[in-house]
């Protein structure tokens, strides 16, 4: 036996591997997962609106234009992104994930709000939309340190062998928090009608994030900090960079995890927001629906495939990610189209059936990238890598996917042609799957194994073991 395997075989338990209490976890995993449900119904409810905000905030005319004027204002928020990704993210690996978590729960809550207190374009002309931009942009900003931020610190929290399972309730609580935003607005529609809604309905969910935030808030703050994180500030050298520095390591010497986040999370976001936030408006404007039955529609699609998410969660850490991503990005190059084309036939079942079909390729992603981009890098540039990457993805891809997909109905007349798009990234994900590596059931970078309990912390250090002998 090599000296470093005698020196494992005389470590205390503790020393080797992180034991992290069953009750802390679930406190974990269940308070990122609520801010979590929290941010994104903020963030959803926008999505929702769109087909009103753009009645109230731009001028009357084109219909077409100003829809496409409301979706470069959703867009705007996702250029934004990177900018907070830039600044919460490194601040996240020097000050700590709880600090900063904290931070982006209070700057979403005020973005948020502040929408629901803007006049309309009727009563103060053009300051409606720069505005609501501005508006939008605070939204951005906040949420470009939130996803990165929520992974890292379930992941960091989450023993090896059960992360995939753990870092998926994330994603249950993403669906949740966009399923109660549309429940929120179905409810609206349907008890004040869609002139009520236009004249001052459309701000009460705006106005609910206030009281939202400061549960999340709460939640927060009565987390400990991660047992990684922990262990890097304890540490000799923090490792934690200042200044340009910390840009410099991430793409300098982590540039090829940082192409890796950047492909999935690509794939990932376009396929989210295809569903959460274009569908909506696509089966209204196109498909000339009542707006309450887009909604309906969306709604009832979510509520079908939320429960998946954690089991895929759970069957990836048995399997691996990297071969659910594989089926979920073939999934879109063979099944986009004739998902759209069910879509497009009109009728409620065919409708319903697409959609489902768009969220169970949905799942394929959200249950697998909350605990595999963390996994792509060192606990001192983690948070700040995934959230960089995450941002700089979903701003060029994810952002616009609504956008280019209405563009393309406009261009060219066909109502099936965002199911191009969806192949594109399906195509994108079969390459980025093939070409990464593994992490599923393996300790983070630059941290020690981590176990939800001694027996489990002992059967991982056998399994060193017998892995530094199997090399000596």
């Amino acid at each position: 036996m090599n000296a470093r395997g005698r020196r494992k075989r005389g470590q205390r338990l503790e020393d080797a591997v992180d034991i992290v209490e069953e009750g802390k976890v679930r406190r974990a995993v269940t308070a990122a997962g609520i801010g979590n449900m929290m941010e994104w119904f903020d963030f959803g409810v926008f999505s929702y609106l769109i087909v009103i905000t753009g009645q109230v905030f731009f001028p009357s005319g084109n219909p077409t234009v100003q829809l496409l004027a409301t979706f470069a204002t959703f867009a705007v928020a996702f250029i934004v992104r990177p900018l907070g990704g830039f600044v919460f993210g490194p601040l996240g690996d020097r000050l700590g994930r709880k600090r900063v978590l904290a931070i982006t729960m209070i700057t979403m809550a005020l973005g948020t709000v502040a929408i629901g207190f803007i006049p309309s374009y009727a009563t103060i002309g053009i300051w409606a939309p720069i505005l609501l931009l501005l508006a939008r942009v605070v939204q951005g900003f906040s949420t470009g340190g939130e996803y990165g931020g929520a992974t890292t610190f379930v992941s960091e929290y989450s023993p090896d062998k059960r992360r995939g399972f753990l870092a998926s309730w994330l994603e249950f609580g993403t669906l949740t928090g966009y399923a109660l935003g549309a429940a929120v607005v179905t409810g609206l529609l349907t008890a004040l009608g869609e002139q009520e809604m236009v004249n001052w309905g459309w701000r009460i969910p705006f106005l609910l994030a206030g009281p939202l935030g400061v549960v999340g808030l709460y939640l927060r703050f009565r987390l400990e900090e991660t047992p990684a994180q922990q262990q890097q500030e304890s540490s000799e050298d923090h490792g934690a960079e200042r200044g340009l520095g910390v840009y410099r390591t991430i793409f300098r010497d982590h540039w090829r995890p940082v192409l890796t986040c950047v492909s999935l999370v690509a794939v990932f976001n376009v396929v989210n927001y295809m569903l959460t936030s274009y569908m909506p408006t696509y089966i209204t404007a196109d498909l000339h629906y009542a707006h309450t039955s887009a909604l309906v529609f969306v709604l009832v699609t979510m509520l079908a495939i939320m429960g998946f998410v954690v089991r895929l969660g759970r069957i990836s850490d048995k399997i691996g990610r990297l071969p659910i991503v594989a089926v979920g990005s073939g999934a879109l190059v063979v099944l986009s189209w004739p998902a759209f084309w069910m879509i497009s036939h009109g009728s409620v079942g065919a409708v319903i059936g697409g959609l489902i079909i768009i969220g169970l390729m949905l799942i394929c992603f959200s249950s697998t990238m909350p605990s595999t981009l963390p996994a792509l890098f060192p606990t001192h540039v983690r948070y700040g890598g995934v959230s960089i990457s995450f941002n700089i993805s979903v701003a060029i891809f994810g952002g616009t996917t609504p956008l280019i997909s209405e563009s393309l109905v406009s261009a060219t007349g066909y109502i099936t042609a965002p199911a191009f798009v969806l192949m594109a990234a399906g195509l994108l994900g079969l390459i980025a799957s093939w070409f990464a590596r593994e992490t599923a059931g393996r300790p983070l970078p630059g941290a020690k194994p981590t176990a939800g309990s001694r027996e489990e912390a002992r059967e991982t250090l056998e399994e060193q073991r017998g892995e530094v002998e199997g090399t000596s």
